[in-house]
């Protein structure tokens, strides 16, 4: 079945199949598509902005060095209004990782329940345990960021 799943009102995930669809990127209003695969073509839609994401659903892959421009970019897609779809070829492993870095950085979310957002967005969500490894490593990364957070109050003596 043909189906863009939404994990936010403006976050959607699915396999590259649906995301090819034009009339299912139509009717859900998709400006943006990050494509997170070496071989998976784009949706032929001209009016679309792309990313592509180039790494295979593979353990060793270092995903983790693209999750701050894909949050960025879906936060600036949506912030503009936008709506992005994130997407991979089964919509399982990669775009699952991606969404759920982006919940982590820009929903303040934990680790568990920013999957659980996905994953209950699509159900067939499963990051391979190489990316779940690098969430979890981002994780730490956006928890220590947090914390050393310079105060915005600067101290009068």
């Amino acid at each position: 079945m043909l189906s863009l799943c939404k994990v936010t009102d403006s976050l959607l995930i699915s396999n590259s199949r649906s995301a090819c669809t034009e009339k299912l990127l139509m009717q859900e209003g998709v400006t943006f598509c990050i494509n997170v695969s070496r071989q998976q073509p784009f949706p032929s839609c001209q009016r679309l902005q792309t990313l592509r994401v180039p790494v295979f659903d593979d353990p060793a892959e270092d995903l983790y060095r693209y999750f701050e421009r894909c949050s960025g970019a879906i936060e600036s897609t949506i912030q503009s209004g936008g709506k992005c779809l994130v997407y991979c070829k089964n919509g399982r492993s990669r775009s699952a990782a991606i969404c759920t870095a982006y919940l982590m950085k820009h929903h303040r979310l934990s680790l568990k329940d920013a999957f659980e957002t996905v994953k209950t967005a699509r159900p067939v969500a499963e990051p391979n345990a190489g990316f779940w490894s690098q969430l979890q490593k981002y994780e730490e990364h956006l928890h220590i960021q947090n914390q050393v957070a310079p105060s915005k109050k600067e101290t009068v003596q």
